[in-house]
Order: C-alpha cells, then structure tokens, then sequence
C-alpha cells in the first residue's frame, strides 16, 4: 500500500452472520488497479476503519490465493466493532495494511499440517487452510480441529461443510460442554482435551493454533505432553496488537512488538519472552 498511515477506501460487497457476535465482512479495495496488485501472506492483518468512528486490528481471513475479495471476521466485543456490526453491503470502510510477519508457507511445505483453533481464533487459520487446500500439492495431510463454546459459536460453516469433503484432510469439531444441541453429531469437550484424545502425529508434523489465550495456553501444554518440539507449534498474538505499526507500544513484550515482530510465533520464540506473557 502506499502510505503506512492513510487508509485507502474500500466497499463492503457482502456481510456474512457466521455467529450470534461474530460476522466476516467481503470487500474489494474502491481503487480497482490498487485492489489488483494488492498482495500478502496468510497471517497478516489489516486495520479496518469506520470513518468518524476509529480503527481496529483485524488478521485478513480470506486467501491470498482467492483475490477476487477480502475478507475480515469481527467479533463484536467494543465500541467500534460494533460500529463495523452496523455496517452492510454498499458501505464504505477504511483499509490499511498488510502489515506483519506471516505463517511459513514454504517452511510448511511437505509437512503434515495440524490446525487447532477455538471460537473467531478460526480466522487466520481459515487464511492458511485455505491456501494450503488450494496448493495442495505442496503439503502433506491436513488434520483441523476446531472448537467453540456451543454450537452457535462455531464460525465458518460453509467453510467447514468443504474442509468435511477436502483430499487427505480430517475435521473434527467440539463444543464446549451444555454447548451441544439435541442434533449435535460432533465431540463434546474442551479443545486441549479433544486434541490428547485424537492424538495426531507429531511425525513430520507442524501445528498452528489459535483461538482464546486460555485455549492457546492449555493446548501448548498438551502438544509439550504429546511430545511436539517447540519449534513445530506455531501460534499468532494478534489480541495485543492496535496501531499496526509498533508507534502506540499497546503490544511490546519486553524489547519485542508483536505488530512488528509477530504477529506469528513459534512457540519457541514465546520461551525467550519475558514472564509477563
């Protein structure tokens, strides 16, 4: 993009309900050439603006490998995302980024890939996942675990009907306990408990989790007990992030800024963070 502090225009082309509190909003950049040689990399984030109203931090969600439109998932859980929640198709939005780091795609490349996520931390794995089902050649197989508080919560559903059909790739879906319904046909349980009682493989293997800090810390501690290396967990802070380029200091850990130096770990660089993390 063409300046670091300036958001370009961009319209909403659609707005998708994916859960009681949470909607991804398409849009295409209003400068047609501008949209068109826009690029970045799954895991990088954006900031999205709703002029008079502020600016929030959002992964983009959609694909770079799928550019006809971006995409962005809201939580609403503020003031300004519930502004975004107001918006809808036809609206014009603010946009500026990508900034960050990103998932090691060619890193990946050749690996078992397992994805762990909880609730909207589901956005920028959908990123990945996307690009990987679209590159498939390139990566081994594919095992998505995905949880959320009940059934409602769970996002992505049109997504998840395609990962339940891809080549070589397992889905499995859980809620939390009394999050079931009478027609729920998936596993019942925490997401850390879930992933000990599948028990992947950590032969080949790399993980990329995400989801709510609780859910990240327990999972790490059940990938240590099964074994994978510290260097083979990956996971995204996004959470802590708010100007996007490392200016405000909301996101320093120690002498690091996750805008800047993240927002993609492993968890062998978390270690070395101090303990305040």
């Amino acid at each position: 993009m063409s300046s670091l502090y300036v958001p370009h225009k961009a319209i909403i082309h659609q707005v998708i309900e994916e859960s009681p509190d949470t909607k991804t909003f398409r849009f295409k950049l209003a400068d047609e050439k501008l949209h068109k040689e826009f690029d970045f990399k799954p895991g990088q984030f954006c900031e999205f603006s709703v002029f008079g109203e502020g600016e929030s931090t959002f992964c983009i969600s959609s694909s770079p490998t799928r550019k006809e439109f971006l995409d962005c998932s809201v939580k609403k859980v503020g003031k300004v995302t519930e502004t975004i929640h107001k918006l809808r198709k036809g609206h014009t939005i603010g946009f500026r980024g990508p900034y960050g780091n990103h998932f090691p795609v060619d890193e990946l490349k050749g690996k078992n890939l397992i994805f762990v996520g909880g609730g909207i931390g589901l956005a920028p794995l959908r990123s990945l996942i996307q690009y990987v089902i679209d590159k498939r050649e390139d990566y081994g197989k594919i095992t998505i675990l995905y949880g959320a508080r009940s059934v409602a919560d769970l996002c992505y559903e049109r997504d998840l009907k395609k990962w339940y059909k891809a080549p070589d790739t397992d889905l499995i879906l859980t809620v939390d306990p009394g999050g079931e319904t009478p027609e729920w046909a998936g596993k019942i349980g925490f997401v850390p408990t879930i992933l000990e009682e599948i028990n992947p493989s950590k032969e080949n293997a790399k993980v990329i989790t995400c989801g709510p800090p609780i859910m990240i810390k327990f999972t790490i501690q059940a990938l240590e007990r099964m074994g994978f290396n510290p260097e083979d967990i990956i996971t995204t802070l996004e959470m802590k992030m708010k100007c996007g380029i490392g200016k405000c200091g909301r996101c320093n850990i120690g002498h690091i800024y996750v805008c800047k130096h993240g927002p993609v770990f492993t968890y062998a660089q978390i270690k070395e963070l101090p303990q305040e993390f």
